[in-house]
């Protein structure tokens, strides 16, 4: 089951400074500045890499959301095919941030021309790869390994990166919701966990300060 891959991958979330320095050295680079859109989404997201790789160019830009009701995978054998959830809270909307809804908006105008591909009844993916087809999770894995490789030679080796996949983006964005004290139910919704146990493994194990202190500010 393609959706339970969230526990399986070691757990590394990136700080708020490495995703912006990430961020602004992928700006800056001539081969890596193409796939910035791609790695705000992620980000702002908390997409899984299949349903980034099944996004079409059908999206609710006036509502300023992302309906995610299915995701886009590659099988060796079968090659492509789109999976659509199994548990009702594989479907769900997330809401676009300004900076998402700006990347999206990016991304529909600089796609590359499409080869005529219907994949179970889906067309115009967002986002192709240089044939023409839809990228697949193997060609996230490979860019953001390059970009982190190219990034950490420039850096001391203090302040270089660990390995990045695109789950990594997906992990920094749940903690980063999680450390902000974001609803618990509210944060399973948008990361589309299909139980509550999943989401709650982001949030810090709670001491007596930290629940005087909520106490404290529900009652004020």
């Amino acid at each position: 089951d393609t959706v339970l891959e969230d526990d399986t991958e070691e757990k590394i979330a990136l700080t708020q400074e490495q995703e912006d320095s990430l961020l602004a050295f992928a700006a800056a680079d001539p081969v890596y500045k193409k796939y910035c859109d791609e790695i705000i989404i992620l980000l702002g997201t908390g997409l899984r890499i299949s349903e980034l790789c099944g996004l079409t160019t059908d999206l609710d830009f006036k509502g300023r959301q992302i309906n995610v009701d299915h995701q886009l995978l590659k099988d060796s054998e079968i090659g492509y095919y789109v999976d659509t959830p199994k548990t009702k809270n594989g479907t769900r909307q997330i809401p676009m941030s300004g900076k998402v809804y700006e990347a999206l908006r990016r991304a529909v105008k600089n796609r590359g021309k499409a080869a005529a591909v219907n994949i179970d009844g889906y067309k115009n993916f967002l986002f192709l790869n240089s044939d023409g087809y839809p990228k697949v999770k193997s060609s996230y894995e490979s860019m953001l390994r390059g970009l982190v490789k190219k990034y950490n030679k420039q850096r001391k080796p203090e302040e270089a990166l660990p390995n990045i996949t695109p789950h990594t983006l997906r992990h920094t964005f749940c903690t980063r919701l999680a450390n902000a004290g974001m609803n618990p139910k509210a944060l399973q919704y948008i990361m589309g966990h299909s139980n509550i146990t999943m989401t709650l493994n982001y949030y810090a194990h709670a001491t007596f300060a930290s629940a005087k202190a909520e106490m404290d500010r529900l009652a004020a």
